[in-house]
């Protein structure tokens, strides 16, 4: 029996989790995308007011793109701690300090706009805080959205909501935040305490409303993995095949999904400032929006395009970043402001579909009970993307003849050879799957009738 039908039997039987009158009409993720929502918008406020601080705190293009970057050490290890632990503990308890976190963060920044120190400290909460949301907000929103909870979703319901969710709530941050920077009034104050203003209610909705989804498998198998707290790459009893499609098809295009984003909405806004004179917050602000908007458009066209056991939508999000990077090369070429707007698009649309197709594909092969541990390192790997502006900053620092559209050039390279690998390997490992590996895949690709399947 999985973990989810154990779960579910428990439900069903009168357990401590039945969730039976608040999950009739299939609303009980709402209230987790909320905070998942909220939490992405404190993750992503700070992005267009790079900017700002650059212009206006006196910091260099390195400082505020190491800021930019540095909340990453806070999401990664609370991905790969929060994902384990979420599976042991239960959703719920994991989740809940996340918006907390978030909340801090935002006041830090609010309150020390000048200080490298209070900015660096504010979005390592931030990250922690969206780490936390994203491992275990994207898998219980995805237990939230088969049945008993809502019996009417389809297989990728989950990864889709999880997905869109993530990225509106990125696009509304920086949107928010950088239209009250360049027009509002406290530029450097009022952003975060709006999001402060929004966390506080679903916060509370979330803790009324969400429905535990892990109780039974804790219980069951807690002492099992008693020894083994991150459980993916070294843990006994994953099957190989399941590793190996992680490791040659997950994990190389993984990074490409904030690879992209940073690009599109870090590194094109900077690069192309001097175009909009007395607009640069709110340029930098429409960057990320039309980014963020395309991806967020693209992701219902993937469930069109997906198939149980295919990476081929990997694939083509892959080629789309390739393009994306080739047009912002492109734009900073030819500083055309209307082409910077095409390359985020452009950038957009490969974040967005690498981001959907990934999460579907690991939904897909996660062992029963490990959803949230492998969710949590693909999150991870997405997450290393976000020190592309960093790192191309000091390479502009270190050697001056480098130019960023060298730079980008040399991404689109990336890019094509990790198109080249995902592609090899998925063909190689659809040819010649283990028996084990495909009952799984069918099982939980959405072929057996009426089974609680992820993504």
């Amino acid at each position: 029996m999985s973990t989810q039908t154990q779960t579910q039997t428990v439900r069903q039987s009168g357990g401590p989790q039945t969730g039976r009158a608040r999950t009739a009409h299939g609303r009980s993720w709402v209230s987790v995308a909320a905070v998942l929502f909220a939490v992405a918008w404190a993750g992503n406020e700070f992005t267009p007011l790079l900017v700002m601080y650059q212009m206006h705190s006196g910091f260099t293009a390195l400082q505020v793109n190491i800021l930019f970057g540095g909340y990453v050490l806070g999401i990664i290890p609370a991905l790969l701690i929060g994902g384990p632990m979420a599976d042991r503990i239960g959703r719920r308890p994991v989740m809940i300090p996340g918006p907390l976190l978030a909340m801090t963060g935002s006041l830090v920044l609010a309150l020390g706009p000048e200080s490298m120190v209070a900015l660096f400290v504010g979005r390592l909460l931030c990250g922690l805080a969206l780490g936390l949301a994203m491992a275990v907000g994207s898998t219980w929103i995805k237990e939230l959205s088969t049945a008993p909870f809502d019996a009417n979703a389809d297989a990728g319901a989950g990864a889709r909501r999880a997905s869109i969710t993530l990225s509106v709530g990125f696009g509304a941050g920086a949107a928010v935040a950088g239209a009250i920077a360049q027009w509002g009034p406290a530029a450097t104050m009022l952003p975060y305490l709006v999001n402060v203003g929004l966390l506080i209610p679903v916060t509370v909705w979330m803790m009324r409303r969400g429905p535990e989804t892990q109780v039974h498998a804790v219980l069951s198998t807690s002492r099992r993995r008693s020894r083994s707290r991150f459980a993916l790459i070294a843990e006994d009893g994953i099957d190989p095949a399941v590793r190996r499609r992680f490791l040659l098809i997950v994990a190389p295009a993984a990074p490409w999904v904030f690879g992209c984003a940073a690009s599109a909405y870090a590194i094109l806004p900077t690069q192309m400032r001097s175009q909009a004179p007395g607009l640069e917050i709110g340029f930098s602000a429409l960057m990320c929006l039309v980014g963020l908007t395309c991806g967020v458009g693209v992701q219902p066209v993937i469930k069109r395009l997906e198939r149980p056991g295919s990476a081929r939508t990997l694939v083509l999000g892959l080629v789309v970043a390739c393009a994306g990077m080739l047009l912002a090369a492109s734009a900073l070429a030819t500083q055309q402001v209307w082409l910077g707007l095409v390359a985020a698009a452009g950038l957009g649309i490969g974040y967005g579909t690498v981001l959907v197709s990934g999460l579907q594909y690991v939904q897909r092969i996660a062992p029963p009970g490990r959803l949230a541990a492998f969710t949590a390192v693909f999150y991870s790997l997405t997450y290393t993307g976000f020190f592309m502006p960093a790192i191309l900053s000091g390479i502009e620092l270190a050697f001056s003849g480098v130019h960023h559209i060298w730079m980008f050039a040399v991404g689109a390279a990336l890019a094509l050879v990790s198109l080249t690998v995902v592609a090899a390997s998925s063909a190689a490992l659809r040819e010649r799957p283990s028996a084990d590996a495909m009952v799984e895949l069918t099982r939980e690709g959405g072929c057996t009738r009426g089974a609680n399947v992820p993504a």
